[in-house]
């Protein structure tokens, strides 16, 4: 496979990434919870359950992209600085065994709403706690998953820095990224009440849609290789 058709194969897989995660990360939570609500929230769910159930889907076929994303990046980037790239796969593959181990409670809460016989001995406030309870489990589990979602952007956006034949500016937007993650997870366990300003978030943004879009549109040309 010549590095054109590595890089468009990276893009790809990233677009799948974004697309998935803005779905069931995003979307999904926006249009079926309620955290004031336990009972609003149980209601949208049952109501809703192809949905809830495809953002489980969408779930794991994000993790699964990202298990596969740092391979076919490597493969990408390991002529800038072999080492550098190896550390990029290790701080991307570690979030995936926690990332799908995390989605039990998405599915726990599946079982709970199921109107199971053996469940008849809660009363219906107890089961909806139980799902709210679930609920907030699985964000702690994504809050926690973030560390790595943000560390594995350093060492990715100083290999496109330092490539030659991907944008400066999204490698930078990338290594910023990865501070953002940081200052998110521990501004927000640190300091649980205070507002994290909404500028936090923009570089990641930039720099993993950006790079995106870069390797699917563009690719890499062999002149710039050289």
């Amino acid at each position: 496979m010549t590095k054109n058709n590595t890089a468009r194969l990276a893009g790809f897989i990233y677009l799948l990434l974004v697309i998935t995660g803005i779905f069931y990360l995003v979307y999904v939570p926006s249009q079926l919870i309620d955290w004031g609500s336990a009972e609003f929230t149980a209601s949208n769910i049952m109501g809703s359950k192809f949905l809830f159930r495809s953002s489980i889907v969408a779930g794991v076929i994000s993790s699964i992209c990202f298990l596969i994303l740092p391979f076919v990046l490597y493969e990408l980037l390991k002529s800038v600085n072999k080492t550098v790239a190896v550390w990029m796969i290790v701080l991307s593959v570690v979030s995936v065994p926690v990332s799908l181990f995390n989605m039990i409670n998405k599915i726990d809460v599946l079982t709970l709403l199921s109107g199971a016989q053996y469940l008849t001995v809660f009363e219906v406030e107890q089961l909806h706690s139980q799902v709210m309870l679930l609920l907030k489990s699985y964000n702690n589990g994504i809050s926690l998953v973030q560390i790595f979602w943000g560390l594995w952007l350093f060492p990715f956006g100083y290999l496109v820095f330092k490539s030659g034949f991907l944008p400066k500016l999204l490698g930078i937007c990338l290594m910023l990224g990865c501070i953002e993650y940081l200052i998110r997870f521990f501004g927000v366990q640190l300091y649980p009440d205070a507002e994290i300003p909404s500028f936090i978030g923009y570089a990641h943004s930039i720099g993993e849609i950006g790079i995106c879009l870069w390797l699917l549109i563009m690719g890499v040309k062999d002149k710039q290789l050289k």
